[in-house]
């Protein structure tokens, strides 16, 4: 992986120009005019600021995402960044948005690698057009390879063997990891991790998780067939909340714990109808990825070295520490 120093950011380069240009015109026998200025810099104002474009798998209304997002406009308007987001859970979208910023020729771009294989051409493209990218939130086995510059998440293989490690000082038996997206190489970590390290029975259960009545339902459905499970895991705080209905519906005494959180999902663990949430920070990684590209454009940072991930997680909140999470859940920040 390319780690050297990075090229002077375009607005640097714009200001060389400029002033190479306004030193010939205090030269004898320069011929050039203000014009020359102008077509020095593109012909554009130079504002100072880089353009960075996050781009993520994030479903639209999903609370995690907003997370995501506001960690990362609280980066860029701490480095004066201008910053976009673009999000499409489908990766042939996905993939078309990490082309378009491309195109903008912006300065950077931040992306999440939910499905690997349908990522790297793009970053190929534009590693090739001089763009550094950084990945944040999944892809942990799979970002050197795709040819990023730094990681910003959580090893989901880790934080799942944290849960099964949970489970097990729980006293549960008979483990239910559900997982709404088939394919989705950190879902699917994460419940490979439970399973490892939980000493009962772990079984998967692949729910629609476009439709949360269909999630609600399966998941109800599985636990009237067998009484024996007594702990869900679910991916998500909205798909947790579901299932807490869906213990309901089917009348389990099956308790609920689960991956992510927000503030209802806080509150829930303070009610206890959750046992507890794995907490993999998503404002942080979204803050971490721009501050990341801002120190590599600005100052030749690495954050990792390029080898090592930056991890954000995994931390789990319980009904210990609720309230003082709680605090923060409700300023939108976790």
């Amino acid at each position: 992986m390319n780690s050297s120093p990075p090229p002077p950011a375009p607005s640097a380069r714009r200001r060389l120009a400029a002033l190479a240009v306004a030193a010939c015109l205090l030269t004898a026998g320069c011929s050039g005019t203000a014009d020359d200025a102008a077509a020095a810099s593109g012909g554009k104002p130079d504002t100072g600021r880089l353009r960075i474009a996050l781009v993520t798998h994030g479903g639209e209304g999903d609370a995690f995402w907003d997370l995501v997002r506001k960690g990362a406009e609280a980066a860029a308007a701490k480095d004066g960044i201008d910053l976009t987001y673009a999000s499409d859970s489908d990766t042939a979208g996905q993939a078309e948005l990490v082309r378009d910023a491309i195109g903008d020729r912006v300065d950077g771009i931040a992306v999440t690698l939910a499905k690997p294989g349908a990522m790297k051409r793009p970053v190929a493209e534009a590693r090739a057009a001089g763009i550094p990218v950084v990945g944040l939130n999944s892809g942990m086995d799979a970002w050197r390879a795709t040819g990023l510059l730094e990681y910003f998440g959580q090893d989901e293989s880790v934080a799942g063997r944290a849960v099964g490690d949970k489970l097990d000082a729980l006293g549960a038996e008979h483990t239910l990891c559900v997982i709404h997206e088939r394919g989705n190489v950190a879902l699917e970590a994460r419940c490979a991790g439970v399973k490892k390290t939980f000493g009962g029975m772990t079984e998967m259960l692949y729910v629609e998780g476009t439709d949360m009545e269909a999630v609600r339902d399966a998941v109800a459905a599985r636990l009237g067939q067998d009484t024996r499970i007594d702990e869900v895991v679910m991916n998500g705080a909205r798909y947790a909340l579901t299932a807490v209905k869906a213990v309901r519906d089917a009348g389990s005494a099956a308790h609920v714990a689960t991956f992510d959180l927000d503030k209802d999902l806080v509150a829930a663990v303070k009610r206890g109808d959750v046992q507890f949430a794995v907490d993999q920070q998503p404002y942080l990684q979204g803050y971490l990825a721009v501050d990341g590209l801002w120190l590599y454009r600005t100052n030749g940072n690495v954050s990792g070295g390029g080898t090592e991930p930056v991890l954000t997680g995994p931390a789990f909140v319980t009904k210990a520490n609720a309230d003082a999470v709680g605090r923060f859940a409700a300023g939108g920040t976790r």
